[in-house]
């Protein structure tokens, strides 16, 4: 069996389960894009110090009684721009605010506005989006005030031009970014053609695929999704939260109830994780989950912990395959598909199941007896082993050739990178450098790992090996057993 049995690709690898998924609870995970960083101490919406867009907001916000004189947080200019700073003590789970239905802006609340009759068809995060822009370019929005303390773009990745992006060659942070923004241009050109040129009266500024783009970043960062009953939910000022790598947990940061025993109300309700001393800025954790890559595309920033770098190597059977049909029964039978992702991170052993099915893939020659129905319910415990030393051979060699020609994509080392680190920095420039310098090092484990197995391939011990130990007829140094 040649190399070319095994397809390991190394570009755009998470972004297609993104867009060919429908499920506004998969594209708009809680996500908020952190403004750019500032050395201004924290100032309170009850001073006169804060811009005006966001005092009116602030007045709003009591107007509507979600918020008074006894208000346990409330917005302040922050090191990361905007966040919710404590007016007092706040305690552990403590509830620091909450904010009624009929202030949250969701797929309920675009079906019901005047694009409502439009939405019909669509997506629900894409009728969200319409509804945004709408409102956006309507002087007179009941939205207004929660309309203009938004950000006109964050340093998310999908805003960034095309000199910023060309510093990401090589990442998959850079494909996937692409991919995204490929898939809105389709998405935003069926609106125009089904929705937007039929219905021109109705948008009477135009809507443009920046306008489109400003929007899908708006929910992309600042919706919460994953609750009761709600598939995508913007929540003015609990979208104001800031993220603190320092809290582990996501857990219980928020829900939605009801407002009272006799009331058929909802309710968000926002609670602290941790305790909060009066004056200090109020965090939760995003998602515990992300890689780097993916805080960067959402978020527009990084964290320092190895643990959010990764890299997903993307192993196929190709149709081409002889025992194509073989394999994929096999694979589907023990949960896998044609395709397999596999994210590796960085200090992590490989992650399960990779092994299994990269030699799986590569099974061929004398070792595709493994592939007949009598080993149907065993196989995929044979494959936890190494099953030849061809097979093994070429699984090490494949996947560092595929790890050797990701890094050749980068224009530089790691070395350069940190160097480059040193300096003044512009904050996408960092991002991109730390990107850079994180998909690198995983690039260069997974190398490694390899590279230590092809080592290993003369003492390695294979089927054959093993099934003659079973069988008794091989001692447990390999000396062959006679009977007299």
């Amino acid at each position: 069996m040649t190399s070319s049995s095994v397809t390991v690709a190394t570009g755009f690898l998470r972004s297609p389960s993104i867009l060919k998924s429908q499920n506004p609870s998969f594209l708009f995970a809680r996500q908020r894009i952190p403004l750019k960083k500032s050395s201004v101490r924290p100032i309170s919406a009850s001073t006169s110090e804060l811009p005006e867009n966001v005092q009116s907001f602030w007045k709003w916000l009591g107007d509507q009684g979600v918020v008074s004189g006894k208000s346990a947080a409330e917005p302040a200019a922050v090191t990361e721009g905007l966040g919710l700073v404590a007016r007092r003590d706040i305690g552990r789970n403590e509830v620091v605010l909450e904010v009624p239905k009929r202030l949250w802006i969701s797929p309920e609340t675009a079906a019901a506005s005047k694009v409502g009759a439009l939405c019909g068809g669509l997506k629900p995060w894409v009728s969200v989006a319409l509804f945004l822009i709408r409102e956006k370019y309507d002087e007179d929005s009941a939205w207004r005030v929660y309309l203009d303390v938004l950000p006109e773009s964050t340093d998310s990745t999908i805003f960034w031009s095309e000199e910023e992006l060309a510093e990401l060659k090589g990442t998959q942070l850079l494909s996937t970014t692409l991919g995204v923004k490929e898939y809105l241009e389709n998405e935003f050109s069926k609106l125009e053609q089904e929705i937007l040129q039929p219905n021109k009266d109705m948008f009477p500024s135009g809507i443009t695929l920046d306008d489109f783009i400003w929007a899908f970043g708006i929910l992309r960062s600042r919706a919460f999704s994953r609750l009761r009953g709600q598939e995508l939910v913007l929540v003015p000022l609990a979208d104001l939260i800031n993220h603190n790598p320092a809290i582990t947990t996501e857990d219980y940061a928020y829900e939605i109830k009801g407002a009272g025993l006799f009331s058929r109300d909802l309710l968000f309700s926002l609670k602290s994780p941790v305790y909060v001393k009066a004056g200090g800025q109020v965090y939760i954790q995003y998602d515990v989950n992300k890689s780097n890559a993916e805080l960067a595309l959402d978020y527009g920033f990084v964290e320092s912990n190895p643990n959010r770098n990764s890299y997903t190597l993307t192993i196929e059977i190709p149709e081409s395959d002889p025992f194509y049909g073989d394999k994929l029964d096999i694979a589907e039978t023990n949960g896998m598909a044609e395709t397999g992702y596999f994210d590796i991170v960085e200090g992590q052993s490989l992650p399960a199941g990779m092994l299994q099915y990269i030699r799986l893939v590569a099974l061929g020659g004398s070792d595709a007896f493994l592939l007949e129905s009598i080993f149907s319910n065993t196989i995929w415990g044979h494959l936890e082993l190494p099953v030849s030393r061809p097979n093994e051979e070429l699984i090490c060699r494949v996947v560092r050739d595929a790890c050797k020609s990701a890094l050749s994509g980068f224009a530089t080392t790691i070395e350069e990178d940190e160097k480059f680190l040193e300096g003044e920095l512009d904050p996408r420039m960092e991002l991109a450098l730390k990107a850079r310098i994180g998909e690198k090092k995983v690039l260069q484990q997974i190398d490694n790992i390899f590279k230590d197995r092809e080592l290993e391939l003369d003492v390695l011990e294979y089927y054959q090996e093993r099934r003659l130990k079973d069988l008794g007829l091989v001692g447990e140094q390999g000396e062959i057993i006679f009977w007299e």
